[in-house]
């Protein structure tokens, strides 16, 4: 914002000065057109033949004003500095007089005899472009500084990109070890004591956080995709949250468990899609409620759509549930759904967005997923 403030003090000052110099030039090149017109009427005289030269020169001298000499009743008498090709249209001439007329008053030069000639001008082409010079020369400015801003901004973000990296690699690495010795540890408890029902949950939460770990491992690197069944996937994930979730949430699966639905996808990175969208759901319905998982299979895409009974989203707020940071909740970072729009739409070439909204009543987020390679 400096930057750019500097840029239109900068211009607007270039301007002023510029304008200043146009007025200043205004009137050098009216007293020229003058001393031209000055210079006309004397050279036909019969007691400045001595002097015809350096008339002349004057006269000649005038190779950047455009101008029309006519006599009392407007008719051409003669032009000067126009377009070559363009000067031997009569049209393109009255025309040229008539815009002249509007622009700049004429210069009368009287004779003795009572009769006068009126020479018409515009604006040279010189000073024409010293007019726009400083509003082409902002432009740039600006464009420059925009510019700028914008490589600067990739360039932050790209920095912030490869910190946020590094650090779910190095988060992945500090997981990893403990997560194996639990693993370890429950192997252990099964085998020594199976009457502990328990290790079973146990087991469950650990290959939970084998894939956590696993799923921050690949944060910056692009995942490959391989045509898997798609519903084994949703219903694994919803079996996992249901035993985690408050029993007044009421599960409702609206798909065929026994279906094949084949789709390109990273089941680690989709499975995550999944959890957090349906934890959003979850804590919108704060703790009562329904949550209803449909999945629908056509000939070009699956379409899962995750429906709530929670507060709903405010229409204006269809769009910004999707960027990072934004949320509703005291506590939370803001990055559940837009991870999952980044993961669906970058890495499966696929669409998510709410697909309806009722404050007070629920929400409906849908996926839609394209079955073929890209």
């Amino acid at each position: 914002m400096f930057l750019l403030l500097f840029a239109i003090l900068l211009g607007m000052g270039s301007l002023i000065y510029t304008q200043f110099l146009v007025s200043k030039l205004k009137v050098e090149e009216r007293k020229s057109i003058e001393l031209w017109a000055e210079a006309t009427k004397l050279i036909s005289l019969p007691d400045t033949l001595q002097n015809v030269e350096f008339l002349s020169t004057i006269i000649e001298n005038n190779t950047t004003v455009p101008v029309i000499l006519t006599d009392e009743s407007d008719s051409i008498i003669s032009f000067r500095n126009f377009d070559q090709h363009k000067s031997g249209d009569f049209k393109y001439i009255r025309n040229q007089l008539k815009k002249m007329k509007e622009s700049n008053n004429p210069i009368i030069n009287k004779f003795e005899n009572g009769h006068f000639n009126l020479i018409y001008y515009k604006d040279s082409t010189i000073l024409s472009m010293l007019i726009y010079y400083p509003y082409i020369q902002l432009g740039l400015i600006i464009l420059f500084i925009m510019v700028s801003y914008l490589a600067f901004s990739s360039s932050r973000k790209a920095e912030q990109n490869q910190v946020w990296v590094g650090m779910s690699k190095e988060t992945a690495h500090q997981l990893g070890t403990p997560t194996t010795s639990l693993a370890g540890w429950i192997e252990i408890l099964q085998n020594n004591y199976p009457e502990i029902t328990i290790s079973g949950e146990l087991a469950r939460d650990v290959e939970r956080l084998e894939k956590v770990t696993e799923r921050f491992s690949r944060i910056g690197s692009k995942p490959s995709l391989l045509n898997e069944n798609i519903v084994p996937i949703i219903s694994r994930t919803v079996d996992y949250l249901k035993s985690r979730t408050s029993s007044k949430i009421k599960f409702i699966d609206e798909y065929n468990v026994r279906n094949e639905v084949i789709v390109p996808v990273n089941s680690a990175l989709f499975e995550w899609v999944i959890e957090n969208v349906s934890k959003n759901a979850i804590d919108a319905m704060e703790g009562i409620g329904e949550l209803t998982i449909h999945l629908a299979d056509t000939e070009k895409h699956a379409m899962i759509d995750i429906s709530d009974t929670g507060k709903g989203i405010p229409k204006s707020a269809f769009k910004k549930i999707f960027n990072p940071g934004f949320t509703t909740k005291q506590r939370g970072w803001g990055l559940g759904l837009s991870l999952a729009k980044r993961i669906i739409e970058e890495y499966h070439n696929g669409k998510i967005f709410v697909r309806h909204s009722e404050v007070g009543k629920g929400s409906c987020i849908r996926i839609v997923l394209n079955k073929g390679k890209f």
